[in-house]
């Protein structure tokens, strides 16, 4: 099936081979998605730890690992320099707990002010771990640009390893020693790794040393699984593919959070947001728990959510965890407010969806909160299916703009496009395929913008971009049920290139009501049998057009409802055609 409405295009998946060789209990629709998503045999489903790709292809961890060992039998200080997102304080709660279960005695953590200091190792945060009288730095989720910072530290005689995930540029910094998947060489079979899984394996491959060496003869091993709840939390949150080894590691983690065994930090923000540790899903930790993680280091100082992470004590944890929900709330509404100004700025520049000349999209307003600029390009990319740059006011005559992109568009070669030619243009600039981060002067904005929108056209060979669901076909009335609805969240973990199934239908609409001004509430019938279905529509732009109206064809997602430990089944819509 193939159905179009305005410049949105529903196209079915169709199986990426014709093997078959699942089990025959698999139920037909759930069989049918594996297909689509290259599941072919049981032992693709095979989840647990046991087939985890060994840390030894990974360049650079033996030289990691000699030097964490000696810098820990020296008694000396390692400090942890994390990023200010998810994925960096999930990275750091894990080196910390880690190092510190592998026999470190004087393991800290520092985390750079986003709004003071800027992103990675920069010489000033090299500074700062100086101060701290650091003999190591190891960063997390960042370091791989930290020319400058990495310089600096070493110059005065401490040494530094970098993690890291992200896309290396031509230069290195001239580090002890680099363990990233994406460096060139390195044969590591995933290069999806957010930069928690990369300490992690670190960890893995230092107790492994440590094993060799005969440290646990007398003592068992410390349990590196019990790390894999923070794991899973940054790996989701950070939005990276979920290949075979990133489906793993969410996997085992969501299993410890479900059982109860996860840190208090994670079980008090799931309360926070009203879910149950025992039916915790993927989506869960990227709708509920990342956005209120993440809110430290948007609003205030991420400490506060590598804090959330880190205690052991569970009073502790459920304040912090109110105050990153409260510092969530006042995210959301300075993010509304500022989508309100976008809008009225696309009006100005006569932007819509439709607008064939205008590629990638750069929106600015010097009022806006340099911690949130990055959910409102993804927002505003939602809405125009254009890659956009969101800028806010920096210091020093700088604005600093957070990217996000669009399928088909890798954005951060987007950005060394427009740097190879104008080298003087972008201060400075990172990030991944989907999303990235720059700085230039305020003053060459106008002229960025511009070559911004030549370079996405360049990249899309001048060919339109649809906003294309992908859906897995549709649903047998009689399977539109709680069973199916149990099976699919079970199937996962759904994320990033393995996405959550999604199914299209056409449904008598008895009933539309408007909740909160921006969500739909849909009382259904299917067409053939007549049952009645329950659906919901949130954040709908216009959502008055959806009242009135007979008959819907709609692209949803199968979800479970619970309410006073009632379950039914819901219908997620994400686009009505």
């Amino acid at each position: 099936m193939n159905s179009r409405s305005s410049n949105v295009v529903v196209n079915t998946r169709k199986p990426l081979t014709l093997e078959d060789n699942l089990s025959s209990d698999v139920h037909p629709v759930l069989r049918r998605v594996y297909l689509n998503r290259g599941i072919t045999n049981n032992e693709q489903l095979d989840r647990s730890l046991n087939k985890l790709p060994s840390f030894d292809s990974l360049l650079g961890i033996d030289k990691a690992v000699d030097l964490i060992i000696e810098t820990i039998q020296d008694n000396k200080k390692i400090l942890i320099v994390a990023d200010f997102d998810a994925d960096g304080a999930t990275s750091c709660a894990v080196a910390v707990r880690g190092l510190r279960l592998l026999g470190a005695k004087h393991v800290d953590y520092v985390v750079p002010d986003r709004f003071k200091f800027g992103y990675g190792l920069t010489t000033e945060i090299a500074a700062v771990a100086l101060q701290q009288n650091s003999d190591l730095i190891i960063t997390v989720d960042n370091g791989i640009s930290s020319i400058e910072g990495v310089a600096y530290a070493i110059s005065k005689g401490c040494r530094v390893i970098v993690t890291d995930h992200h896309l290396p540029p031509v230069e290195l910094p001239i580090a002890n020693a680099i363990v990233n998947p994406q460096l060139k060489g390195d044969g590591f079979p995933s290069k999806a790794l957010a930069g928690v899984g990369v300490m992690f394996y670190v960890l893995l491959a230092l107790r492994s040393k440590y094993k060799s060496l005969g440290q646990y003869k007398a003592q068992p091993a410390p349990n590196l699984a019990n790390l894999l709840d923070i794991v899973a939390l940054g790996t989701v949150a950070d939005v990276v593919p979920l290949d075979d080894v990133n489906r793993r590691l969410v996997q085992q983690g969501l299993l410890r959070i479900q059982q109860g065994k996860c840190v208090p930090g994670i079980r008090a923000l799931l309360k926070l947001a009203k879910r149950e540790l025992k039916s915790t899903f993927s989506s869960d930790l990227g709708f509920a728990v990342g956005p209120r993680l993440n809110a430290a280091g948007r609003l205030d100082d991420m400490s506060l959510g590598i804090e959330c992470l880190l205690t052991d004590d569970e009073s502790r944890a459920m304040q912090i965890a109110e105050q990153l929900d409260l510092l969530n709330e006042e995210r959301r509404s300075i993010e509304e407010d500022m989508k309100l100004d976008a809008y009225k700025i696309l009006e100005k520049l006569n932007i819509e969806e439709t607008d064939t000349s205008q590629w990638g999209v750069c929106l600015y307003d010097d009022q806006w909160h340099q911690g949130v600029i990055g959910i409102l390009a993804s927002r505003i990319k939602e809405k125009l299916n254009r890659p956009v740059i969101a800028f806010a006011k920096a210091n020093d005559g700088e604005v600093k703009g957070s990217a996000r992109s669009i399928k088909g568009l890798h954005i951060r070669d987007t950005l060394d496009d427009i740097a190879c030619q104008h080298p003087e243009m972008l201060k400075k600039f990172g990030g991944h395929a989907m999303a990235a981060g720059m700085s230039l002067l305020e003053r060459d904005l106008e002229e960025f913008t511009l070559l911004f929108n030549e370079a996405v056209k360049k990249r899309l060979d001048n060919k339109e971009p649809e906003n294309v669901f992908l859906v897995d076909g549709e649903i047998p009335d009689n399977d539109i049920n709680l069973n199916l609805a149990e099976l699919l969240r079970q199937g996962g973990p759904w994320g990033q290139s393995f996405e959550e199934p999604l199914f299209v239908g056409t449904f008598s609409v008895k009933n539309a009501r408007i909740l909160g001004q921006k969500h739909v509430k849909f009382d259904l019938e299917t067409m053939s049998s007549g049952r009645r279905l329950d659906a919901i529509y949130f954040n709908v732009d216009n959502p008055d057009s959806l009242v009135g109206q007979a008959e819907m064809t709609l692209v949803y997602q199968l979800d479970v409802n619970t309410y006073l430990g009632h379950s039914k089944v819901q219908l997620m819509v994400r686009h009505v055609l």
